[in-house]
This record gives C-alpha cells, structure tokens and sequence, in this order.
C-alpha cells in the first residue's frame, strides 16, 4: 500500500490533546470540587469554580480525541509497514517509555505530592518530614501507572485492533462493507454525530457513568478499556475512509461552540441544580450530555485542526516533537508550582495561569536543551535533530 504522506494536522491534534493534559492538571489544584485520592492537592488559600469547568471542559474530550488520534495512525502503521513493523514502532515508543518513566517518576511524584501536602498543611520539617520515608526501598517502587495511563491502556488497545485487524484481514468482503457504510455515515454530519453519540450513550449507561474515571491501577480496568478502545477503533476505520477526512471540516465551528455550551450547562446541573449530582453520578441526563459533548468536540476540534492545520508548520512540528516529553514530565511541575506561589496575594485564577507558565516554559527548555539533540529524543521520538537545524 502507497505511505501516507504525513498528515500534519491530525499530527498537531495529537500534540495538542497531550500538552492539554498540562492545563488539565494545573487546573485540579484550584477546583472546587473535591477530588479524593484522584488528586489530593488543594490550595488551602484559594480555589476558583472556574477551573472546575475547565477540567470538566478538557476532561470531556482530550483523551478520547487522542485514542480516536492514535487509532487512525496504528493503522495507519499497520496496513502501510505492515502488523509486525506496527508492533515493533509501538513498543519501541510506547511500552520502554512506559517502563523507564514509570520508575523514574515514581518517586519524584512520591515526594512532589508528600511536599506539597505537607506544606499545605503548615507541617514543621516539611522536607525532613517528607524525605524520611525515602530511606525504605518500598517508596521507588511504582504503585500504579500514575499520569501514565493512556500509555498502559494504549498497548491494551493496540494488542485488541492488531488481533481484530488481523481477522478481518481474513474477511476483506466483510472488511470492505464495514468501510463502506461507515464512509456513508462520516459523509453526513448530522447522521455521525447522532450515530456514534448513540453507540457512546449505550456504552456509558452500560458502565453506569456520564465521565470515564481513568484507572491508574496496574489492574486492568474494564469501563476504563472498553471506553477507549471504542474511540480507538472509530479512529482505526477512520483511516480506511481516510479520503473523506477532509468533510470533517463542515459545521466544525457550529459543533465545537454548541459542545462548549453543551459543557457550561452540564457544569451548571452539577454545581447549581441541587440535583445532587456529581459528574461520575449513574445520570441519563448527564449521560446524553457527555455523549453529545465527547462526539461534538471530536469532529468540531478535528475539523478545526483540518481546516487551519494541514500544511507544514514549522513551530508546530516543533510543538508536536516536544508534546511527548512535555506530558511524560510536567505532572511533578503541577504539583510543585503550586507551593511555590500560594502565598502570593493573589486568587486562584492568577495563580493557576502561573503554574502553567511556569510548567510549560521548564518542560519546553529541557526539551530544546536536553533533549531534543540527545539520545532522550531519539528514545521518544525516534530521531534526535541537531541543533542547528530545530526547525527542520
């Protein structure tokens, strides 16, 4: 089959869906709503309901727009290098990242969340208090996936469409109607977003919740797979119809506004309704909501990126090299930047705005300075680049 040639802006898409993951979590610290032990840092000074909405907002798209992403490209790879080159490029970018920064990080984010809290709570000898613990073996040991878990479920799902991939191979009539009607139904703006918001809606009342809490236990989490995979998939027979991306351009502003009022309303019900919802509540409303929501912002955003990213961008390209290493390192930066600014006399939207300033700028100068032209970046990315061509 003839390569592809690179498509730069589901290429960017992808970047960008991975560098939200930043604001996301930089967002957490000053929410309102309590969290548990999913994020168990709070500014004891200040929160904000706005960044709330936020996450709400970036949580109700971001990781199934990479999955769509990343399904689209695995195939991409299967059916242009063949299945055992796909296996190869996957592992090689997927699980020895996995494994090394997930021994890395482990006890970086140990004492990043023990600091923090620690410092919250006005404790005397905070870095002695949080550094005592380090002396026993059991604190570098990984005790789940952490801010990694797409990586987890990634090689899941990889392992579920190579095996489906390869037994519809076996069945190309069957194949080929699949494609078919699919194309007739990506054709039809209307139609794809009532058709695949239905599917989402039957699978979300299934697992009985509005919004996929990722599983970060090294247990596999079934709601967490099977609602990812489904995107997964979707992006996969994207890639045989691949001809008609350029139709995902139509109504793409009109989808991504109405996903954005979708949003605000749901937010709304959950805060101010008195319903006593929550949004991991088994709700049919919040349920529909979500459905909508995930399937408007997908074509909305996509198309967005299609219609004013298709062509070679070098600051882009740039972007989308760094996005890995960005995400795999700024979830400690979220977690630390918040102390070194809860005491400055202002609230929490300032504040928040800060600490992604300051993550993005120490994640996106390592990058340049450390890895980029390093092994680091050729470990990630495949290629290192020299430096005196960064913007090639």
């Amino acid at each position: 089959m003839k390569k592809t040639a690179r498509i730069h802006s589901l290429d960017s898409l992808r970047a960008i869906m991975m560098i939200l993951g930043l604001v996301l979590h930089s967002a957490l610290t000053y929410n309102v709503t309590n969290h548990g032990d999913a994020w168990n840092l709070k500014d004891p000074e200040t929160t904000n309901v706005a960044t709330d909405f936020l996450v709400l907002l970036i949580h109700s798209f971001r990781m199934p727009i990479f999955f769509l992403i990343a399904g689209f490209f695995g195939a991409m790879l299967f059916y242009e290098r063949k299945p055992l080159k796909m296996i190869q490029n996957r592992v090689s970018r997927i699980a020895f990242p996995f494994l090394v920064f997930l021994f890395v990080l482990a006890p970086i984010l140990s004492f990043v969340f023990r600091y923090s809290n620690f410092t919250f709570e006005a404790l005397p000898n905070v870095l002695v208090t949080t550094l005592t613990p380090f002396s026993e073996l059991y604190f570098y040991i990984p005790k789940g996936t952490a801010h990694l878990w797409f990586l987890y479920y990634l090689l899941y799902v990889t392992g579920f469409s190579v095996v489906l991939g390869l037994l519809l191979k076996k069945t190309p009539k069957l194949t080929q109607k699949i494609t078919e009607i699919f194309s007739w139904i990506i054709l039809r703006p209307f139609v794809r977003i009532i058709f695949f918001a239905g599917i989402t809606f039957v699978i979300l009342s299934i697992l009985g919740m509005p919004m996929i809490a990722p599983s970060t236990s090294f247990v596999p989490d079934a709601n967490t797979f099977i609602f990812y995979v489904f995107f997964y998939l979707v992006g996969w027979i994207l890639y045989t119809s691949k001809q008609h991306l350029h139709t995902i351009m139509r109504y793409d502003w009109l989808c991504t506004i109405l996903a954005i009022i979708l949003v605000i309303s749901q937010g709304v019900i959950i805060q101010y309704a008195g319903l006593g919802l929550t949004p991991t509540s088994n709700s049919s409303l919040l349920i529909v909501f979500s459905a909508l929501i995930v399937w408007l912002f997908t074509f909305g955003v996509t198309g967005l990126f299609i219609r004013y990213g298709s062509n070679h961008s070098k600051r882009m390209r740039y972007i989308s090299d760094a996005s890995y290493w960005v995400y795999l390192i700024h979830l400690p930066l979220t977690i630390i930047f918040p102390v070194v600014v809860w005491k400055l006399p202002i609230g929490a939207i300032p504040k928040f705005l800060l600490v992604v300033l300051g993550t993005t700028i120490v994640c996106f100068v390592t990058y340049h300075y450390f890895v980029r032209n390093t092994f680091i970046g050729k470990f990630l990315n495949g290629r290192k680049y020299p430096r005196k061509k960064i913007h090639q």
